[in-house]
């Protein structure tokens, strides 16, 4: 049954419309219908629900390189790991993971829509991966003055800039991920850059995936006590992902629920960090969740008996007296 307030807003249903205020507007929306789920339903929303579940790994790993991230990143990122993962046209649907995906669909990955890293930071740049695991980014030629596109009534000439790239290590199937460093660049006020080569020393384990970020942070100064003050925002925190590169050998899949033990890695129990991941439990559960649907379907009403006694009917003659 639906009401009107004091106000005349409307609320509660009526008929399949429900009624609802939002910052003082009437919402009216249509009730949920129930679906009958089938064990490609089932396996879709395991997959989405494990792309959904890493893509919040990614963006928390990444934290200490883009700052702010604006509101639909969460949304964005799930995509792009779900059809990482959808475009493995090999893998069981519902029983495979990012590292069977197609990581190149990652590669260029913004954290914050309303700073693009490409086209706030006009630098070219390449990265590689050695044989013996080392990621290496090649950067180019970068004027500052023409190069980087400020905020509105930001000078250039006075600001710090620092060029962050950080490289982060993941193994969804073992539950931890390994920040193996930051290298940062920093310029100052108008000046050309020739280019560089950046080496991280840490090499990249072949159980992992690796993901490469760049960002852009600017710093205004403070003439009286020198201090440098951090001008991004959520309107400006230019951020993406730049390399990825696949785990060589991957762990298998887990056959019971992940018991982490940062123990279990001795000489790395400083560096690496339990992922709060729930793919493998979704992964694991997939055979009874379609069982179970099954099992459902399979249930049947059974049709009422009726009998008839034909003894007990009073037989009628046609035969004239």
């Amino acid at each position: 049954m639906a009401t009107i307030d004091k106000k005349g807003m409307v609320h509660g249903t009526a008929g399949s419309v429900i009624y609802r205020e939002y910052r003082g507007k009437n919402i009216i929306q249509g009730k949920a219908k129930a679906f009958k789920q089938t064990e490609k339903t089932i396996r879709s929303a395991t997959e989405f629900g494990l792309s959904s579940s890493a893509a919040a790994v990614i963006r928390t790993a990444f934290e200490p390189a883009y700052f702010f991230k604006d509101g639909t990143a969460a949304y964005r990122s799930t995509q792009l790991v779900y059809r990482s993962i959808l475009n493995n046209v090999s893998g069981e649907k519902g029983k495979r993971d990012l590292h069977d995906g197609d990581l190149s669909l990652i590669n260029g990955m913004d954290f914050n829509a309303n700073s693009k890293l490409h086209e706030v930071l006009q630098m070219s740049r390449s990265v590689s991966k050695s044989s013996n695991g080392q990621v290496s980014v090649t950067l180019g030629p970068l004027n500052t003055k023409t190069g980087i596109k400020r905020p509105k009534n930001q000078s250039g000439a006075y600001m710090k800039y620092r060029i962050r790239l950080m490289l982060v290590a993941f193994n969804f199937r073992e539950e931890y991920y390994e920040n193996l460093g930051f290298q940062d660049l920093d310029l100052e006020g108008y000046q050309n850059f020739e280019g560089q080569v950046v080496t991280f020393i840490e090499k990249v384990p072949e159980d992992c995936l690796a993901l490469v970020s760049m960002s852009l942070m600017l710093y205004s100064t403070v003439s009286q006590t020198n201090e440098s003050v951090l001008l991004n925002s959520k309107e400006f925190s230019p951020c993406a992902i730049i390399g990825t590169f696949q785990s060589e050998k991957p762990s298998g899949y887990p056959f019971k629920e992940v018991n982490y033990q940062s123990s279990s890695y001795p000489g790395r129990e400083e560096k690496i960090k339990e992922m709060f991941y729930k793919g493998n439990l979704l992964m694991l559960g997939l055979s009874c969740r379609i069982d179970k649907q099954a099992n459902k379907s399979n249930k049947k009403i059974k049709p009422k008996m009726i009998i008839s006694d034909f003894s007990l009917r009073k037989k009628i003659s046609f035969k004239q007296e």
